[in-house]
């Protein structure tokens, strides 16, 4: 059971970083210093599953509380300052989102639109840094609790964190050539390669790092696969290069989102079969049974997630069907 719970945990923050990775993305492109309404229509094709994209890490928030009380506990005892960087950064883009078309002022619109590109910044920085975080291994003592922060501050976290910024603004791109009016996606087109090569480059960076650094090569349980989905991810991007090249916006939006699910993937099963693996000593490392709540507390949960997930996912799928193609002036718009 627990594996279960650790699968639906890892299916809900992937379906967030690829969901909310559009938002994040497109925030970021609003720095181009395109005019007002090219802005406007940028947000106006997020603006229909905006809200509903978060609602994905809210759910695995809900999961990691429930399932996992240990794990919650010293996860964000041992990254606090990525996880409030992170949190501080969605609630920067949904309230520069919602609140930049109140005032009529163009200087006012454009400064709420500079807090969309910081919050999508800090958004995908951060969740970067939490993932390195894991991989690279916590210093986790004999007492169960994570001591100190200071093993964010690493090259390979710096370099993880650039490449979630690199992958989320070439999937923003990629999302935008398949949104946008044909004619302002061809336009976007030569951006967004260009931001799959730049993804690609920071993601091989950040391999490099990973493989160079003592403490990823410590912590990794299964290194092999980990190195398997770092090249899954990068021919994922490579693939998104191509479609966009032959002009398939749908095919270069599916290899990008991918790419951005790649990374939870790798974690998990680099790691396995520890969900947080000490530096301080092997065998006080976290294993996914010492970490779960009781038996009967997941049993309860699964009832209560049994309606929950479907209604989920089918209102996840509705909204994508009813919603489909590209925006156009009739599109209707929530802020």
């Amino acid at each position: 059971m627990e594996l279960a719970w650790y699968a639906l945990l890892g299916l809900f923050f992937t379906g967030y970083l690829v969901l909310g990775g559009y938002d994040y993305g497109v925030g970021l492109l609003l720095a181009r210093g395109t005019d007002q309404a090219h802005r406007r229509a940028a947000l106006n094709a997020v603006g229909l599953f905006f809200l509903g994209n978060e609602v994905w890490l809210v759910a695995a928030a809900g999961i990691l509380f429930g399932a996992f009380p240990v794990l919650e506990g010293e996860l964000l005892a041992g990254s606090y300052p990525a996880v409030v960087a992170a949190l501080a950064g969605v609630i920067l883009v949904t309230a520069g989102a919602q609140l930049r078309s109140r005032p009529q002022a163009t200087w006012t619109r454009a400064g709420w639109d500079r807090v969309i590109v910081v919050g999508s910044l800090l958004a995908a920085l951060g969740w970067g840094v939490v993932l390195a975080g894991l991989l690279q291994g916590v210093p986790l003592h004999a007492d169960g609790h994570v001591a100190g922060v200071t093993h964010l501050f690493t090259p390979f976290a710096a370099a993880t964190g650039l490449a979630m910024v690199a992958l989320v603004a070439a999937h923003g791109a990629t999302f935008l050539t398949l949104r946008l009016p044909a004619a302002e996606g061809d336009r976007l087109r030569p951006l967004a390669r260009r931001l799959v090569v730049a993804a690609i480059s920071a993601v091989g960076t950040a391999s490099v790092v990973g493989l160079l650094s003592d403490r990823v090569r410590a912590a990794a349980q299964r290194p092999a696969i980990g190195v398997l989905l770092a090249i899954v991810l990068v021919m994922a991007l490579l693939g998104a290069w191509a479609a966009l090249r032959r002009r398939r916006p749908g095919v270069a939006f599916a290899a990008t989102a991918t790419a951005l699910a790649a990374p939870v993937l790798l974690v998990g099963a680099t790691l396995w079969p520890y969900v947080l693996v000490s530096t301080v000593a092997p065998e006080l490392s976290l294993t996914l049974a010492d970490a779960a709540a009781s038996a009967p507390t997941l049993r309860l949960l699964g009832w209560l997630a049994l309606p929950l997930v479907p209604a989920l996912l089918g209102f996840q799928a509705m909204c994508w069907w009813i919603f489909r193609g590209r925006t156009d002036g009739r599109a209707p718009v929530y802020w």
